[in-house]
């Protein structure tokens, strides 16, 4: 399949970016309807001149979740709005069975921070073995792990120490013909060759790949049971096993985890590398939840709360590992409670406090600075008062940039969070309250006077700022901006704000407040606001019902299109208003990734769009009685976008339909393996119909009405 011609994508997308998507349909609900019946009674739930019935309905499904999936109208059309939105306020009480086996999947991902810097060693880690200061594990497979780390990074060491030689061993030209020596051929060959350790791996893996091990050998791994395949390669010397690894294939690569049991799974990431499993698992267990969650809600809040108190994945080797327990055990069970619970828990959170460095911050008066005074060698002399965490506190977890605060009060707040730190840090320890750090002496931020209590100084604090009025009319815009539109009205930011103060910053009660508001159910926001690139790629992935075993290219795509999960440098988050997002080459990015993902084309993800023209026992298909192009793309258009699409988008998807049916190569489709096949999925020449049905259902999920919430 060919990849949009630039034409179409204008038309598709002109929508998008500078003009508006008219109503979505009435799905034929009477005009005098009022709104949806609450269960159970006959009392109208809350009245509403604009949106109404099924309209009302998935405005509320695109808003609250993810996305609808097939059958989600009809079940919250027979349940009730009120009692859906109810059941969602309380996610306790939502059946998640099939959430958790596939969570299931990702053990390591329910360890603490200390387990998984022990049995998926961090690189600080394997230096302090090499350094004596920690033990090798005594036996097993976990003892390879840290020989196959030793052996890698003792590599990388030997590797930049012979780069660094070499560079100092080359005496710079003085030559007038320096420029033209620069230009050579052998010059462009030299100054495009590896400057880092990972390059360096990088470009001998590619070289040795294709012979460093043969296949029979390989061949010979592969084919045994999987118990024995691990066993295989937990005996291996370190030099052995990095060789096998660079010498797998990704058909190989599968092969080698087919059958695997979650925990087998996982010893054989380890023993490839570490760290690698840890930033792959935490991407993609938060994808199998945003997708596969009933209780929607609290996955759209916890990616909400995510941003909000951000915290960059790769700020250091440790920040992974804490980052597992920042969002399972910090945000998620808080995203829908009381505000002042999330903000002190952020505070006390190992990732936050590393991430904004103020486990490093020390009090300029502290004990520790004056003994400090004493060490001039000792790098601890070097630590002083760090403004970061204060700062962003305030003017991003708090009252905002506006909210009446000063320099002077983030020097204040600075010094009352002195000696908020975290116990062993390279070792996944938790926080500390360190008395030594801590500065002492009151002090006054905004007006107000902190007598000197040592950790209650900030409890204190954090209190103070959780209940301001600004605090309220910061939050309570921003999620109005997430869940109504760029510009919320005024009205219900206020309504919000006095919600958020009269119920101590419940998060479920402004939320309420928000649902049960007329702005929420004007026509004029319905589509209004642009999916950001992980509500789209999930929203795809939800709409399409895909089969998902592996979540890896769903993770390539949010991160090629500008949003990579926890990849965010800065501490203010990504953005949630389209200005962000819409572009020309945003948006045929997005049409290339909804193609694709129709196509069957992503290894691991599986989607049947018409199970009636299709047989898994055989390659053979049969056609559905109307398999016209027009009849096909209703019949798509309810399955994906039950609002249904414009006339104009409609036109433009059956035009560049007969024009993608013309270039297109021979496409495939993906059933699932007969027994002792590997991988899961296996591939197999797809029907005309069901390129038919690839190539429509992609440019639906490519359009703007989709591309929109």
């Amino acid at each position: 399949m060919q990849f949009l011609q630039a034409p179409l994508t204008a038309v598709l997308c002109l929508s998008l970016i500078g003009q508006t998507l008219p109503a979505a349909p009435q799905n034929g609900t009477p005009a005098s309807a009022i709104s949806h019946q609450s269960a159970g009674t006959n009392r109208p739930s809350y009245h509403s001149k604009q949106l109404q019935g099924d309209d009302r309905i998935l405005h509320a499904l695109n808003r609250f979740t993810f996305g609808p999936r097939p059958g989600d109208l009809a079940a919250v059309r027979a349940m009730g709005l009120d009692k859906w939105f109810n059941l969602q306020l309380h996610p306790a009480s939502i059946d998640e069975v099939d959430l958790h086996t596939r969570l299931a999947q990702f053990p390591a991902m329910q360890w603490t921070p200390e387990q998984l810097l022990y049995r998926v060693p961090s690189n600080a880690i394997i230096r302090q073995t090499i350094a004596g200061k920690l033990p090798l594990p005594d036996r097993g497979a976990l003892r390879a792990v840290y020989e196959n780390q030793i052996f890698r990074y003792s590599e990388k060491k030997q590797e930049k120490e012979q780069e660094k030689g070499a560079a100092a061993s080359t005496p710079p030209s003085v030559s007038p013909q320096k420029d033209m020596a620069a230009s050579s051929p052998e010059a462009t060959m030299q100054n495009t060759a590896p400057n880092t350790a990972a390059d360096t791996n990088e470009m001998r893996s590619a070289d040795t790949a294709p012979s460093a091990v043969p296949d029979d050998q390989l061949s010979r791994i592969l084919s045994l049971a999987p118990s024995q395949r691990v066993s295989a390669l937990a005996a291996m010397p370190p030099e052995s096993a990095n060789t096998f690894f660079k010498s797998l294939r990704p058909p190989q690569r599968a092969s080698l985890l087919n059958d695997l049991t979650p925990d087998l799974r996982e010893t054989v990431l380890d023993l490839e590398g570490p760290q690698r499993l840890v930033n792959e698992e935490i991407v993609a267990q938060r994808l199998t939840r945003d997708i596969y969650a009933s209780a929607q809600l609290q996955e759209v809040m916890t990616d909400f709360w995510m941003n909000h108190f951000t915290v960059f994945l790769h700020k250091n080797d440790e920040m992974p590992y804490y980052l597992v327990s920042y969002e399972r055990d910090v945000i998620r069970p808080r995203a829908l409670g009381k505000f002042e619970d999330l903000l002190e828990a952020t505070a006390h959170s190992p990732a936050m406090l590393l991430y904004l460095d103020n486990a490093s911050s020390v009090g300029p008066d502290s004990l520790a600075a004056e003994r400090a005074q004493f060490r001039p060698n000792d790098k601890k002399r070097r630590e002083g008062l760090n403004e970061n965490y204060a700062r962003e506190l305030m003017e991003l977890h708090t009252v905002g940039v506006n909210g009446g605060y000063t320099q002077a009060d983030v020097t204040q707040v600075a010094k009352i969070l002195t000696g908020w730190t975290v116990d062993r840090p390279q070792r996944g320890g938790g926080f500390q309250f360190d008395p030594r750090r801590h500065e002492p002496g009151s002090k006054t931020v905004m007006g107000k006077k902190f007598k000197d209590h040592g950790e209650q100084e900030g409890r204190e604090l954090l209190h103070m700022l959780a209940t301001r009025p600004a605090t309220a009319q910061f939050i309570a815009r921003k999620l109005a901006v997430r869940f109504v539109s760029d510009n919320p009205p005024q009205a219900l930011v206020d309504r919000m704000t006095k919600t958020f103060l009269i119920t101590d910053g419940d998060i479920k009660a402004v939320l309420t407040t928000l649902f049960r508001s007329p702005e929420f159910w004007n026509s004029d926001i319905n589509r209004a606001k642009v999916k950001t690139p992980i509500e789209f790629v999930v929203s795809a992935a939800r709409a399409a019902n895909a089969d998902i075993e592996n979540l890896q290219p769903l993770a390539n795509a949010v991160r090629e299109m500008g949003m990579p999960l926890y990849g965010c440098v800065t501490p203010n988050g990504y953005s949630w208003t389209s200005d962000t997002w819409v572009s020309t080459n945003a948006l045929v990015n997005r049409m290339n990734f909804a193609l694709s993902l129709a196509a069957n084309r992503f290894p691991g993800i599986a989607i049947t769009w018409n199970p009636q023209s299709t047989s898994t026992a055989d390659t053979t298909s049969t056609a559905p009685a109307n398999s016209d192009p027009q009849s096909e793309e209703a019949r798509l258009e309810a399955l994906l976008l039950a609002g249904g699409v414009s006339d104009s988008t409609r036109t433009a998807v059956l035009q560049q339909f007969e024009q993608q049916r013309q270039n297109s190569a021979p496409s495939a489709s993906l059933m699932p393996a007969a027994a002792g096949d590997r991988p899961r999925f296996r591939t197999r020449p797809a029907s005309q119909t069901e390129r038919q049905d690839q190539i429509l259902a992609g440019l639906l999920l490519g359009s703007p009405e989709f591309q929109r919430r």
